[in-house]
Parts: C-alpha cells; sequence; structure tokens
C-alpha cells in the first residue's frame, strides 16, 4: 500500500467512476482497474460496489477514506516541510459561499501571482460542513462564519472544538433582507413574514436568522418556516417574489450588477474566521493567512479613517 495508491483509491472514490479517475490522473483506465484490485486483495476487503461503470463505496470502503485523506495529507505536509521558506505543493481551501463570492476572488489572484507554484484548491459549503472537513483533514484551512449564540438578548461566540485555532480575517455586516413592500422594522416582532429563504442547517447565518427572528417574538410569530436553497442568488428570488425574508452579508448584496429592490435592517456584525488545525503550519498556509490578515489590517485601517 503505497501514496499512488492511495490517490488512485481517492480519486475514483471521488469520482464514483474508473473513466472520471483516470482522466483526472492522466493514466490508463486498465492501470487504475489494476491497481483498485490490487488494494483491495491487500487489505482483503471489497471497497467498492460496482454497478456497471459507476463505483460506489462500501462501508468498509467509506472507512479506509477517512485514513487515506489523513495519510495524504500527512504526506502534503512532510513533503512542504522540507522546503519552509518556499511556497510549494497544494493547499485546500474550504469557504462559505459568500466569502468566496465577496472576498477571495482578489486575494486568490494576488496570491497566485506571488506563488504560482502553490496548487490551490477551493470548496465551498456551510461553516459546520467546512469543520467537519477540516478535522477529517479533507482541507487544510477553512474560512468560517464565528460560531454565535444569542444568550440573555446578547451574541457570545462560541469556542472552536479542540485541536482548532482561528484567527479573525474579515467582519460580515449581517442584512435582514425583505421585499420592498415590506413595512420598516425595528426589531423582530416587526418582521410579518415568517418563511425564511436560506441554507441548511449547517449555515452560521441561517442558525443567527432563526434566532434573532424568533427572539422576543410570542404566540403564532414565533413559528418559522425554512425554505432551502443553494445559492443567494435563489434567497434573492424568493424575497424579491414576496414570500421569504432572508438574512445575507451587505459584501454579497452589494455584489449584484443591479441592486435588487428591497428593504434591508441590520442585525448583526459577525467575524468570518480563518480555521486551521493546531500544528499545521506549512509554507503554502503561512503566506495564505499572512495575505488575509494584511488585507483585514488595511480594511480596519481604511475604516478607522473614514469620517462618520
Amino acid at each position: 500500500m503505497d501514496l499512488s495508491a492511495l490517490e488512485i483509491f481517492r480519486a475514483v472514490a471521488q469520482e464514483r467512476s474508473i473513466t472520471r479517475a483516470a482522466l483526472r490522473l492522466d493514466r490508463v483506465q486498465s492501470n487504475v482497474t489494476t491497481r483498485i484490485r490490487q488494494l483491495e486483495e491487500e487489505l482483503g476487503v471489497q471497497l467498492f460496489l460496482r454497478d456497471g461503470k459507476r463505483m460506489t463505496l462500501t462501508d468498509r470502503g467509506q472507512h479506509f477514506l477517512e485514513y487515506t485523506e489523513k495519510l495524504l495529507a500527512l504526506a502534503e505536509e512532510a513533503r512542504q516541510s522540507m522546503h519552509p521558506d518556499i511556497p510549494s505543493g497544494h493547499l485546500r481551501i474550504g469557504s462559505m459561499e459568500s466569502t468566496a463570492a465577496s472576498r477571495l476572488p482578489s486575494l486568490l489572484a494576488q496570491y497566485h501571482g506571488q506563488w504560482p507554484g502553490v496548487s490551490l484548491e477551493v470548496t465551498t459549503g456551510p461553516s459546520r460542513d467546512l469543520l467537519e472537513a477540516l478535522q477529517e483533514r479533507r482541507l487544510d484551512c477553512a474560512l468560517i462564519a464565528n460560531p454565535v449564540t444569542l444568550t440573555a438578548g446578547q451574541w457570545v461566540a462560541e469556542a472552536l472544538a479542540s485541536g482548532l485555532q482561528g484567527e479573525t480575517v474579515f467582519t460580515e455586516e449581517l442584512l435582514l433582507v425583505m421585499p420592498a413592500q415590506h413595512p420598516r422594522v425595528h426589531g423582530p416582532a416587526d418582521v410579518k413574514i415568517r418563511t425564511l429563504a436560506g441554507f441548511s442547517r449547517a449555515c452560521t447565518y441561517r442558525q443567527v436568522a432563526e434566532n434573532w427572528l424568533c427572539s422576543h417574538v410570542e404566540g403564532v410569530q414565533k413559528n418559522l418556516k425554512v425554505q432551502e436553497v443553494g445559492s443567494y442568488h435563489s434567497i434573492l428570488a424568493c424575497i424579491s417574489a414576496g414570500s421569504c425574508v432572508g438574512i445575507l452579508p451587505r459584501s454579497v448584496l452589494e455584489l449584484q450588477r443591479e441592486p435588487p429592490k428591497v428593504r434591508t435592517h441590520p442585525v448583526m456584525n459577525i467575524d468570518t474566521q480563518l480555521v486551521w488545525r493546531t500544528g499545521y503550519g506549512t509554507a503554502a498556509f503561512e503566506s495564505f493567512r499572512d495575505l488575509l490578515q494584511s488585507s483585514y489590517q488595511s480594511l480596519a485601517a481604511t475604516a478607522r479613517t473614514v469620517p462618520m
């Protein structure tokens, strides 16, 4: 069992296809098929269920994939540690959709210009899923919304799980976004529409929205329906149609080429954190971290000089 075999196994598991895995790895299909069969024989278990050309992991295969991710991540980290002053290799970044859209494009372009030898891989998803992927070594770092809880009318930041550490790199202003015809609101009790358009439960912004909309609200109004959607464009479409409200970062709303006709109300400021596993510190990651911190400090300095 060598690293090459593990890379082939991971590619097949992710692509669920020998053909697509072979194309991705630039190998012939027969070689990929042989290496998977040899790996199964060596381990003494069936890793895949074969249904025509479709390859689906067995329970044992799924368990082995978890170890594969850890082994390959450690191998990549070890390679990069041999050249601690030169960013190189791969850097797998997880990011919320909002951050990837509004914050990362210019920063990643700048990073690539400085360190073209680093292969960047960006995966988007809700904060909770990104943290899980980070802990399982499927990501090297992640940009998440700092988890918060509404306690006694105050937003309190939650601690990161053991083995993770993080630091603030952006601050977002979350806005309650309503149909344009909705009356002006001063608090949760003024919100007439009781359907929220948002992402899955793993999304921190959705949790903030649910907590805020149900705080200081009594009776039937406390019942809140959630319409799950997959993008901010979908959220804005539901709001514009008059059927939902939503909570979005102001930075995402400002991305729209034609600002939608909606009404907004500020809810809170929430930090975006760069999170990584304790002890992880390749040159590629540290350069990315330095770039984010430099950008954050520059934005903070600009905010302090803008007259109120």
